[in-house]
């Protein structure tokens, strides 16, 4: 009933000077699914998982920023742990994919920036792996950077991140809270044609499904009909709709998922592809010119070999495949509400070529009430 809602169209009128603390989607009574979240409601929940932003705001013409995941505390390079990368389309430039599927293994920092600033991103990751007590002797380390294109609100061609940006952002990485909204690499974004931004969610399985935790941070910047509990949400402002996003739903998202389940390279492919089942429930048609990426990774790393064996394998108990449907449930319910909270708490922006407006919180949730997606 809630996916055929005849469309509602509203006259919406905000203000940049008006703006207050945004709500996140369970403020406002939307609930994704049926699965408890964490403490946080965020990656963070994951233990071990810490989130940096390094946001890069100069007048109106310089909008973007640095958002850092590290899935624990210690040396990446020397305590890898299990990871996969899953592309839904791959219109985007993430750079270190190849080796981390084909070894199954994550050794850097995650870091989210904007498209052009990629190769800046990943020269300073290799700064700080290099540079890290017991890596003095590597030769090769593979970064692992991801981007959206965020030239609407920043002037992209700039290139405006330094060293010094993605080094704040790895080094003042923490677990708790994350900020959501416009702030690190979610400055400069757009999704749906409103405010975009980073957005997390979590959710925690019940003991006799494991336990486990799943923790999901997105970056969003991508088009198509936004939809939320299956409730179109179409809204008007003055006489336009909200930005000039193309029509075919060209954008990007970057999801990043940890989990603390004991997965290898195959089930943590499994994992990210649910999450973009919960990207396509928010109304994404990940369109020819989307850049849609998922990068999944376990904080649960393989115990060290026995001496007996010579250091020869590696050691992991894996969840069964047979047992993974809740994990699956999981992925698919914190990526969508993950994605709900980056809108959300997004802030009208001003910026390079025109004013991103926030998503109207009044009216998406008279449209929500109207159609009995949350209560009156």
């Amino acid at each position: 009933m809630k996916g055929n809602a005849p469309l509602l169209f509203l006259l919406i009128a905000t203000s940049l000077g008006a703006q207050t603390q945004r709500p996140r989607a369970r403020d406002i009574g939307i609930v994704v699914g049926s699965l408890p979240t964490g403490p946080l409601n965020a990656i963070t929940d994951v233990a071990g998982v810490r989130v940096g932003h390094t946001t890069i705001a100069r007048g109106d013409s310089i909008n973007t920023g640095i958002t850092a995941i590290l899935p624990h505390g210690g040396n990446p390079f020397r305590e890898k742990v299990p990871a996969a990368i899953v592309v839904g389309n791959g219109f985007g430039k993430l750079a270190g994919s190849t080796q981390v599927n084909e070894l199954g293994e994550l050794e850097s920092p995650i870091v989210l920036t904007c498209t052009l600033c990629v190769p800046r991103a990943a020269d300073a990751v290799l700064t700080w792996l290099l540079g890290l007590p017991g890596n003095e002797d590597v030769r090769s380390a593979n970064p692992v950077v991801g981007e959206t294109n965020d030239g609407f609100l920043n002037n992209i061609r700039a290139r405006s991140i330094t060293e010094a940006d993605v080094l704040s952002a790895i080094r003042g990485a923490a677990d708790g809270p994350v900020a959501e909204g416009a702030v690190g690499a979610g400055r400069g974004t757009v999704a749906f044609g409103w405010k975009g931004g980073i957005g997390t969610s979590s959710r925690t399985l019940p003991e006799k499904w494991g336990g486990w935790t799943v923790g999901v941070l997105v970056q969003t910047n991508f088009g198509g009909d936004l939809r939320i509990d299956g409730v179109p949400i179409e809204l008007r402002v003055g006489a336009q709709h909200a930005v000039p996003l193309p029509p075919n739903g060209d954008g990007s998202i970057m999801i990043v998922v940890a989990t603390d389940a004991p997965l290898d390279h195959l089930r943590l492919t499994r994992l990210a592809n649910r999450a973009l089942a919960g990207l396509a429930r928010t109304g994404s048609s990940m369109s020819n010119g989307s850049g849609d990426y998922v990068i999944a990774f376990s904080t649960a790393r393989p115990r060290p070999p026995s001496p007996a064996l010579d250091r020869l394998v590696d050691t992991i108990a894996v969840v069964r495949n047979d047992v993974m449907s809740g994990l699956f449930q999981a992925t698919i319910d914190a990526t969508e509400e993950a994605i709900y909270n980056s809108l959300l708490r997004a802030e009208t922006v001003r910026g390079y070529r025109g004013t991103v407006r926030a998503l109207p919180i009044d009216s998406t949730v008279t449209i929500l009430k109207r159609h009995g997606a949350i209560a009156r």
